[in-house]
């Protein structure tokens, strides 16, 4: 279920409930309204009807035989609005706003009724209730008889006070209302604070997964919500970044590819051309043929080199450059692979200055021959795209901090400051001097796969270059 129709069923939910309590509390007040159209009566009301009458009656009880007196208490009683009936303690009336009572016999038992409530209670459909009170000789004197008033309800009634209730009720739908302006005011704010934003990141979400990473993703505010946009805005900014490395290394990778079958189909061309040329008796002397044999190793070494450097890059794709490391002593090693070096470099018109087999340390290292032969090739190959006919291309090597350090140095043209970023990244190909083109050529893998086998070593590579005074790279590899 969604937040949105999560929080509507809530405030439905507690808008019936508030609707609910505002029904109660309405029923409430008209229940008490219409309890309040009922008789209360008080006793402090029939006291104040009753005393004229009881206190003539008192005063007179001695002259009651007399038709005046008679007359007189009927008359304080009509005037009161009651009804009289005095009663002997043995039951007779002996006064009565009726005269025709007068002399009868009342049940004591069942017409006294001292309580007002209790009067109230035994009154049926009669709009007037009957309470005694107790007729005495005097302040201090004993009873002498009984007074039974006749007393309308509306004279004697009053009205329960609503004050406190309807309040308590007037306050209850108050808060009701508040709440419920409240949940309102709250749902808009939720809606503007949280649903709304929510809805605007799922958008930009599939935007995102549409493969649309220009549109910025902007939120005006500094609260959790911010955060949240911001970080998504990185993420956009971080996947677009991803996707053109992506495009430009599927580009560079289109690029190596046509490159290398570009740059292995002209050695292959120029060795058939030559085989085809000896074939067909084209080298009269030992001379020709040995210059031909020459061309075609050559051609058949770049070949290879271009064949050993896709098949390392493809290995490096997968993260399964083959190092297999062991332990021999370094000296006779760096030897043999420096020779030929020399040879290409001079062969170039390049002046080389490498070591002398004594000074090589003998020392013993864990190495792959075969890959490490790769790096110094690689490092060469690269200095001689970088130099002219008349630089120099110095070779040493030394002992430093538990490590043998290589290096391979030229007083080339040195490496832009621009490309010193890149020059470890795969697919870069910085730019050359005026060197041999056939030197020139590369794939942009070389220093990469120079990287790569050096770290595989538990080694590391550095270089250091200005631009027009020459580069120098160095390379350490672990002692054991």
């Amino acid at each position: 279920m969604s937040l949105n129709t999560w929080f509507r069923r809530w405030l439905l939910t507690t808008l019936s409930l508030l609707i609910i309590i505002s029904i109660l509390a309405l029923a409430l007040i008209l229940f008490q309204n219409r309890n309040s159209e009922q008789s209360n009566p008080s006793i402090n009301q029939v006291r104040l009807k009753i005393n004229p009458t009881l206190f003539a009656l008192e005063q007179n009880h001695q002259h009651l035989d007399k038709q005046t007196t008679r007359e007189d208490i009927r008359s304080i009683a009509r005037e009161s609005g009651i009804l009289l009936t005095y009663v002997n303690l043995d039951g007779t009336v002996a006064l009565s706003s009726d005269p025709t009572s007068e002399g009868t016999q009342v049940n004591l038992r069942s017409s006294l009724h001292y309580d007002l409530h209790h009067a109230a209670q035994t009154v049926d459909d009669s709009e007037s209730l009957d309470i005694a009170f107790p007729v005495m000789d005097g302040p201090v004197g004993s009873q002498i008889g009984n007074a039974i008033f006749s007393i309308p309800q509306a004279m004697v009634t009053v009205q329960k006070p609503m004050t406190f209730t309807v309040i308590w009720i007037s306050v209850l739908l108050l808060l009701s209302l508040i709440l419920g302006l409240f949940l309102f005011w709250m749902k808009r704010i939720l809606d503007k604070l949280l649903l709304s934003p929510i809805h605007h990141l799922k958008l930009h979400a599939e935007s995102i997964l549409k493969g649309n990473y220009d549109d910025q993703i902007q939120y005006n505010r500094t609260d959790e919500m911010g955060g949240l946009y911001a970080m998504l805005d990185l993420m956009r900014t971080e996947i677009k970044h991803m996707n053109e490395l992506r495009i430009q290394q599927e580009q560079a990778q289109k690029e190596l590819i046509t490159n290398i079958s570009h740059d292995i189909k002209t050695p292959i061309t120029t060795i058939k051309a030559y085989i085809e040329a000896i074939e067909e008796g084209l080298c009269y002397d030992q001379e020709t043929l040995m210059e031909y044999m020459r061309v075609m190793r050559t051609h058949t070494d770049k070949t290879a080199r271009l064949v050993e450097d896709l098949l390392v890059h493809a290995l490096q794709e997968l993260g399964q450059i083959s190092v297999e490391p062991r332990e021999m002593y370094i000296g006779p090693v760096l030897e043999a692979m420096l020779k030929p070096i020399k040879h290409v470099v001079v062969t170039k018109g390049l002046i080389y200055d490498g070591p002398h087999s004594n000074h090589i340390p003998n020392v013993l290292v864990a190495i792959d021959p075969i890959r490490i032969e790769q790096v110094i090739s690689n490092l060469v190959a690269n200095a001689l795209k970088h130099t002219a006919p008349g630089d120099t291309i110095r070779m040493a090597t030394e002992l430093e901090s538990g490590y043998l350090k290589v290096t391979i140095a030229d007083s080339g043209q040195g490496i832009r400051v621009q490309d010193m970023p890149f020059v470890f990244q795969r697919y870069f190909r910085g730019q050359a001097s005026h060197a041999d083109p056939l030197v020139q050529e590369g794939t942009g893998l070389g220093l990469s796969i120079c990287q790569s086998i050096i770290e595989a070593h538990g080694g590391r590579i550095s270089f250091t270059s200005k631009e027009g005074q020459g580069t120098t790279f160095r390379f350490y590899l672990p002692i054991c």
